[in-house]
């Protein structure tokens, strides 16, 4: 039951460690192209994000995380807070939202990849032997690492955690060094920089409140930090901060070095700095800022991983999942059977998202609907920090979490069957929940 002690498990993870951690997680190279195509318009919603989504979560993070101490972050404190079902479901629904990004971050590492190796590669994107067996790859060394402790997994996610300050250094120089010699290649002014509120930018506002989250991952880690009362808070001002002017100046580079609507949304990165090294006579430069991409991506996955399997951890000790999860490694001392199941479930997910013909379709379904319910956690994680009195973060973080959520709901220009769409979206939130129902009845303790 909730009161019995938890197994050990060891503090590895010191400030620095803990802000390249949430940096990695946070950072995801694949929002800077789908914000620097919708034109400089998405700055001011970069720093709306920032100021009132990530800015509040942090505040709920190191508030419920000194509140509530120990393995299981959001899924402790909604335990704890409104009861063991609330805390299931919040688990559950992360949890399946982590195993939906997966594949998706997979997918667009592996297809950037291919864009960087030159036109005579442009055949692996279609080759499924590549894309999937590249992306497999990249989960399962991920999630090894982290399976055989995070004293050394922990170098996986600094490494990853490192590579957005590098390519942060090469865009904005390489935007500068151009933009010197050729002019901006997007005019960028206050007037240009006011978004214009249409259905394009509702469904932008929702993967930019997206790319803002992740802070939640130092909760649950708090297990694991040393002295997480003083760490936590300055991981997450330092990380915060870091991750909003990263995001910031990336899509600003971008802008400076090519025109919004030449920006491709999945391969941008690659596209821009392939023709920036091209005129700056630097070849290697595309291929050099997709090795940073992917290392950033596998960085993410260990991160990610590692965070999450925290969760069915904490629930296996509360007997709402098979003993199984509540026990650690032998010889490692982690949590392997929650860190295994989330692999396999997104190795099972990468796989069918390749199936058929309708790859492009059902990518975006998903990416669509890991937005609806990777946002629906953090209405609990906003309402425990309202009974912590945290009233700013409480009411910003739900006000952007609601309207993230029904803008993700809004159809892109692309979906013509947009009944089917909507379907698609309202019958995999509710399977969801209702999956997670059935698997918490089945597991709930009778006292």
């Amino acid at each position: 039951m909730p009161d019995e002690p938890q197994p050990h498990l060891r503090r590895e993870l010191g400030l620095r460690d803990l802000t390249l951690f949430l940096i990695v997680v946070m950072v995801g190279p694949r929002w800077i192209s789908v914000a620097a195509h919708g034109g400089p318009g998405t700055i001011i919603l970069w720093i709306l994000a920032a100021l009132l989504f990530a800015v509040p979560l942090a505040i709920a993070v190191a508030t419920l995380s000194a509140k509530y101490p120990g393995a299981g972050g959001l899924y402790l404190w909604a335990r704890n807070d409104f009861g063991p079902w609330p805390g299931f479901l919040n688990f559950w629904v992360y949890w399946l939202g982590i195993a939906f990004l997966f594949p998706g971050a997979a997918l667009f590492a592996m297809g950037i990849s291919v864009y960087a190796l030159g036109p005579s590669y442009a055949y692996l994107a279609e080759n499924p032997y590549y894309m999937i067996g590249g992306s497999l790859l990249l989960l399962w060394t991920a999630l090894g690492t982290n399976i055989v402790g995070l004293k050394i997994g922990k170098w996986t996610e600094n490494i990853g955690g490192a590579m957005p300050w590098i390519l942060g250094l090469i865009l904005c120089a390489s935007a500068i060094i151009l933009g010197l010699r050729h002019g901006s290649a997007t005019p960028v002014n206050l007037r240009a920089m006011w978004p214009v509120w249409n259905w394009d930018t509702m469904n932008s506002w929702a993967a930019i409140a997206f790319a803002m989250s992740g802070m939640e991952a130092a909760g649950m880690m708090a297990a694991e930090i040393r002295n997480p009362l003083r760490t936590i808070p300055r991981a997450a001002a330092f990380s915060s901060l870091f991750v909003a002017l990263f995001y910031v100046a990336a899509t600003l580079s971008l802008l400076a070095l090519m025109a919004p609507q030449k920006i491709n949304e999945m391969n941008g990165l690659a596209q821009v700095t392939a023709a920036a090294g091209s005129e700056l006579g630097l070849p290697w430069l595309a291929p050099a800022v997709v090795l940073m991409i992917v290392l950033n991506v596998l960085g993410n996955f260990g991160g990610l991983g590692s965070a999450v399997s925290r969760m069915p951890f904490a629930a296996g000790v509360d007997h709402l999942l098979p003993a199984a999860f509540g026990k650690l490694h032998p010889r490692w001392n982690t949590p392997h059977v929650a860190i295994l199941s989330l692999g396999i479930v997104a190795s099972v997910l990468l796989i069918a998202c390749q199936a058929g013909d309708t790859v492009r379709a059902a990518y975006r379904t998903i990416v669509d609907l890991t937005v609806i319910v990777g946002f629906l956690p953090y209405l609990y994680i906003f309402a425990s920090a309202w009974k912590a009195r945290k009233w700013f973060s409480a009411l910003a973080g739900s006000a952007v979490s609601l309207l993230a959520i029904a803008c993700s709901i809004v159809p892109p220009p692309e979906v013509t069957k947009v009944f089917l769409f909507e379907a698609k979206l309202a019958l995999g939130t509710f399977a969801a929940i209702a999956s997670g129902w059935l698997l918490y009845r089945r597991n709930k303790p009778r006292c």
